[in-house]
């Protein structure tokens, strides 16, 4: 029955009902990758408004008033309430946190209390001294730490070269272990002050960026070596390289289509944590060095109680951090899609 009254219908050009809508929600929503991509878009404003919120909480719960801790005890009471009225401080709790929201979204972080310029025109002008350094760093590390770990899977897989493993490993933990302030200072000593090879702050030219990507990168290099070196040995020993093996398959074939990047699924989410450790790390290394970024301005401004500024430049931190967790756990579902199936 049902086809014969279809036919006409079509044949007079009645279109069909429509499937209703929950129908056509369940049926997205039983997609993996549309799961997963609300999954984590989710966790990511989420975490973006704990984040704003702190940040605004974070000049309320300051003892005393910020705005007389930053004019200093000796402005006068006019400009003090001129700035708190500015500011907006003088407003209920919650219309200013909705105030705050709304400038947010919009990329309004408010006005320095101590240079009367905006927030985000001061962050526009040093995020990318920061971003620049930080890369650098990091696509140094990725073309230091993969090729060495790779080299020393490969001279020590089956116990061998027990000397150079032990060689490997004990260098690499004590470059791991130095912290980032006092390497920079050592290579500011040894390359600055005794050897004026480098210059020892600023930005000026290709020779400024040497110890500051250096004091960056040689930490997490070494880190990064080691659980590549530790993957790959783990990846050698899998059925299917032996197989590959079993077939006379050529050792870079094997290398390159079989072990390396099955062992570069958990490099790539250390790869993520190197870097949103390397872009908090630039706060310490850009002020031994003097570079003109975020890290420097965060310092200075803390120390000026400027909190407008600090609110800024730790939500400009906080946001990029989770960016870059977003980007990583995108690229391994990507790289191993049966993950999202997993969280499924």
């Amino acid at each position: 029955m049902t086809s014969v009254t279809e036919k006409p219908l079509a044949r007079a050009g009645v279109p069909r009902p429509r499937p209703p809508v929950a129908d056509i929600l369940s049926g997205a929503l039983d997609n993996p990758w549309l799961r997963f991509a609300l999954r984590r878009l989710g966790r990511f404003l989420v975490s973006l408004w704990v984040l704003v919120t702190a940040s605004f909480l974070m000049i309320h719960l300051i003892p005393g008033d910020p705005v007389r801790g930053a004019l200093g005890p000796t402005a006068p009471v006019e400009l003090v309430e001129e700035r708190r009225r500015a500011l907006g401080l003088d407003d209920p709790l919650w219309d200013q946190y909705a105030d705050y929201l709304r400038h947010c979204l919009t990329g309004d972080f408010g006005v320095s209390m101590v240079t009367g310029l905006p927030v985000s025109e001061v962050i526009g002008d040093r995020l990318p001294g920061s971003v620049e350094l930080a890369l650098v760093a990091f696509a140094l590390v990725l073309l230091v730490a993969v090729p060495l770990g790779v080299v020393m899977a490969v001279l020590t897989r089956g116990g061998r070269r027990r000397g150079g493993e032990l060689a490997f490993t004990s260098t690499s933990v004590c470059l791991a272990a130095i912290p980032e302030f006092l390497l920079a200072v050592g290579l500011v000593y040894l390359f600055a002050v005794r050897l004026p090879w480098f210059p020892v702050a600023g930005q000026d030219g290709p020779a400024s960026y040497v110890l500051p990507v250096l004091a960056l990168a040689v930490g997490p290099a070494a880190v990064m070596a080691r659980i590549v070196r530790v993957e790959l040995l783990s990846v050698l020993d899998r059925e299917y390289i032996r197989t590959a093996r079993a077939k006379r398959l050529p050792d870079r074939l094997v290398y390159a289509r079989h072990a390396l990047p099955n062992a570069l699924t958990a490099t790539l989410t250390l790869a993520g944590l190197t870097l949103t450790t390397m872009v908090a790390g630039t706060v310490i290394v850009e002020n031994v060095f003097a570079w003109p970024g975020l890290g420097v301005t965060i310092v200075q401004s803390i120390v000026q109680k400027d909190y407008p500024m600090v609110q800024g430049v730790v939500l400009v931190y906080g946001a990029g951090v989770l960016l870059v967790n977003l980007l990583v756990d995108t690229l391994m579902a990507m790289l191993d899609p049966r993950s999202t199936i997993r969280e499924s």
